[in-house]
């Protein structure tokens, strides 16, 4: 797919309109992930919203503690909660009563999970939703599964209906709902989606998913199981790039002339399919590190504070801040935000 550019906006209004975007970008991190992290200072901006998942098999402990252990440390965390793998109404009761009476969040992702056989009572996340607990608890914000490319154990079908039934959910209730989509590799997939279900009703804003700076191994293995279908056949149609691709994280990499493995140019084209269409329900941007959570903080922290520069395949971050650990900017002006 060609770049795309919208012609109202000057290279200043665009590197504005993007630090603006990515203002709020979210990260995620599992619970192992953050045990090995001894300072999240060192890495990423007090005030950050950090999503906390919850993997198949886990237990739910492991979620409250790190959940626990970033607000702590002045974080915004976020748990994931994972409809297949919650046995009981009362069990997700306690839970919540346990996180609002220790860390008082308002604000919590219910997705599906990712297990062919519900270990309890819930199959699908408007089950959860349909308990009241959230609201119960105190709970004002709730994000919910979106599916731009499909997922693959539900039908396109009942992705349609799991979206009109969220939308139908948000009217009656008086927690604000948004969807969270999984990680796309390419934009027009995105915004054909986020066009498509609001022609459909949607009214639900949107924070698409963005893969992190990790390797290519790494992200081909993540879109398989996510059941990211266009985006990665247009990462896999150039076989010689994702030769070079593939060797960019290696001692060889230098030698390389390997196309970007950051998500750059991604961002760059949801910047102007965004501005193209002002009825656009896209909003934020939440990165998945994919195991490179130190390296994507950093990069989204160079991005936030604007010291990057468009190029012919998005924006380079000025290499000057990027390879200066003393300017990784965390003390810089979003650093509250």
């Amino acid at each position: 797919m060609q770049s795309m550019e919208h012609e109202s906006m000057n290279a200043e209004q665009k590197k504005s309109a993007l630090i603006d975007l990515m203002s709020t970008t979210s990260l995620e991190l599992t619970p192992g992930g953050a045990a090995q992290i001894a300072d999240f200072s060192q890495i990423v901006r007090r005030g950050c919203t950090i999503y906390v998942t919850f993997l198949p098999g886990s237990d739910f402990a492991e979620t409250m503690n790190t959940v626990r252990r970033l607000q702590a440390e002045g974080y915004h965390p976020v748990p994931h909660f994972a409809a297949r793998s919650i046995p009981s109404a009362a069990v997700l009761g306690e839970n919540l009563a346990a996180l609002q009476g220790e860390t008082g969040i308002t604000e919590g992702l219910i997705i599906g999970g990712g297990v062919d056989r519900p270990v309890g009572d819930f199959s699908a996340s408007i089950e959860i939703l349909r308990t009241g607990l959230f609201e119960k608890y105190g709970f004002t914000e709730i994000g919910l599964a979106g599916h731009p490319e499909g997922s693959p154990d539900i039908s396109a079908a009942d992705c349609a209906q799991a979206i009109k039934e969220k939308n139908d959910y948000a009217r009656d209730t008086d927690m604000r709902l948004y969807l969270a989509t999984q990680f796309v590799f390419e934009a027009q997939p995105v915004l054909d989606w986020e066009r498509m279900i609001r022609e459909q009703g949607n009214r639900l804003p949107i924070h698409v998913g963005i893969p992190g700076l990790a390797t290519i191994k790494t992200l081909l293995r993540h879109a398989q199981n996510c059941g990211v279908g266009p985006s990665m056949r247009f990462l896999t149609r150039k076989p010689m790039d994702m030769l070079r691709l593939g060797f960019k994280d290696s001692f060889l990499g230098r030698h390389i002339n390997a196309p970007d493995s950051d998500p750059s140019q991604l961002i760059c084209d949801l910047l102007a399919g965004i501005h193209a269409d002002s009825d656009c329900l896209i909003r934020r941007c939440h990165l998945y590190p994919l195991g490179g959570f130190k390296r994507t903080a950093a990069w989204m922290h160079q991005v936030q504070d604007g010291h990057f520069e468009f190029s012919g395949r998005g924006f380079n971050l000025a290499q000057s801040t990027l390879n200066d650990p003393a300017k990784r900017g965390l003390q810089g002006p979003n650093y509250l935000k």
